[in-house]
């Protein structure tokens, strides 16, 4: 009976934890891995961790997948309270990711960075006192590696990146991107996609997007050219983020200007869209590249300077421009936008450059990896654990 029970465990599904929380750029890669997972092997469980501060309380859930949260460990970078304060969250935030870890029977996790990676890299290495440490894969998304995984990295059994010199030593794969947009058919959903935002069906169409929240500067910029764009005959799909308006003022018979708080779906704004206008997150070069788009890429201003870092291969390639945030203005929209947007030929010669420095294959490379990972920990606890009972004199295997 003991063996059979044994048995039992060793046939189970293998259990996959993926921990990327907080913004889309650390959540959409994950999600992205864990369709990878689920289409490579169906019978594989999927868990998602993430803190009640980010947007995967939202993005997870929508896609169907099991989210479990653990508390939020900001990691200040000046002395005082906060500082503090940290080891002592961090162990809570540990503790509630072994708790986790060990509820789902995990058998790997894949960490992307941010507040709720750290803890879930901790816990697994912790289990090493317990004779069952967990694999770890870490995948970087970002030019310039975040703190999380620099310190995750010191012990994962395999570390991957988007692209080189992020600090890491690792494996470049690129960054997984949803199917749903390493697939899209562009120029055979344009009528549909156009529909669907209520877009003029022929108007040359800028997409603007400034990230989950928004861009202010951008919302100005676009919103504020609302008038050149029109008399230009520029169709525009905006989403100027949940917390913000814009008030653009169209002239009559222009072609639509569409604004929306935020876009849920990202394939069809793709796919509406003939040039982009957006910030320069490691996620969204990933897709707006995959789709094969032109773009205008705008850099967040502050932080290290990843987000230029983020875009200058697809901007050195010639699929895009790097466009300075203080330089963003409504008479560079004005003036530059209906311009590139009449050059077909510019447009086209964009287009193939961004595909070409897309990475289509790369959720399929990490999931790979995870499951071969997760099989050699399944496989040989199973065998440990055999070996263990049988040892024992007077006794057969136990559980």
């Amino acid at each position: 009976m003991n063996s059979e029970r044994n048995r039992s465990r060793s046939d189970r599904p293998l259990s996959v934890v993926v921990a990327g929380g907080g913004t889309a750029g650390h959540i959409e890669p994950a999600l992205a891995v864990a369709d990878a997972v689920t289409r490579l092997d169906p019978t594989a469980r999927v868990t998602a961790l993430g803190t009640t501060r980010g947007l995967e309380t939202t993005l997870v859930p929508e896609r169907g997948y099991q989210l479990e949260l653990i508390p939020a460990v900001p990691l200040p970078r000046k002395p005082g309270m906060e500082l503090a304060k940290t080891p002592a969250r961090l162990l809570g935030a540990v503790s509630a990711a072994r708790s986790v870890l060990s509820a789902v029977g995990a058998d790997v996790v894949i960490g992307f960075g941010g507040y709720v990676s750290l803890p879930a890299y901790l816990a697994a290495r912790m289990r090493v006192r317990s004779r069952s440490r967990l694999p770890i894969i870490i995948h970087e998304a970002n030019a310039s590696a975040g703190i999380a995984n620099k310190v995750g990295a010191r012990f994962a059994d395999r570390v991957m990146a988007a692209v080189g010199g992020s600090g890491l030593d690792a494996d470049v794969v690129g960054i997984p991107v949803r199917g749903v947009i390493t697939e899209l058919d562009r120029p055979g959903l344009r009528a549909k996609a156009r529909h669907y935002f209520g877009l003029d069906e022929d108007a040359p169409t800028l997409l603007v997007f400034g990230g989950s929240q928004g861009a202010q500067r951008l919302n100005e910029a676009v919103a504020g050219a609302a008038g050149p764009l029109g008399k230009a005959g520029v169709g525009v799909l905006h989403a100027y983020g949940p917390k913000n308006t814009i008030n653009p003022d169209s002239p009559a018979g222009a072609p639509p200007y569409r604004g929306v708080g935020y876009l849920k779906r990202m394939d069809l704004a793709y796919a509406a869209a003939d040039l982009v206008m957006c910030r320069s997150g490691a996620m969204t070069v990933a897709e707006v590249s995959a789709t094969g788009l032109p773009a205008i890429y705008v850099p967040l201003p502050h932080g290290n300077g990843e987000q230029r870092l983020n875009a200058l291969p697809v901007v050195d390639a010639g699929g895009g421009i790097i466009v300075d945030d203080a330089e963003m203005t409504v008479d560079w929209v004005a003036r530059e936008v209906p311009a590139m947007l009449s050059d077909a030929g510019r447009l086209a010669a964009m287009s193939s450059a961004a595909g070409r420095t897309g990475h289509r294959d790369a959720a399929d490379s990490v999931a790979s990896a995870a499951l071969e990972l997760a099989a050699e920990h399944r496989a040989g606890t199973y065998r440990a654990r055999l070996r263990s009972a049988f040892r024992s004199p007077g006794s057969g295997p136990q559980t």
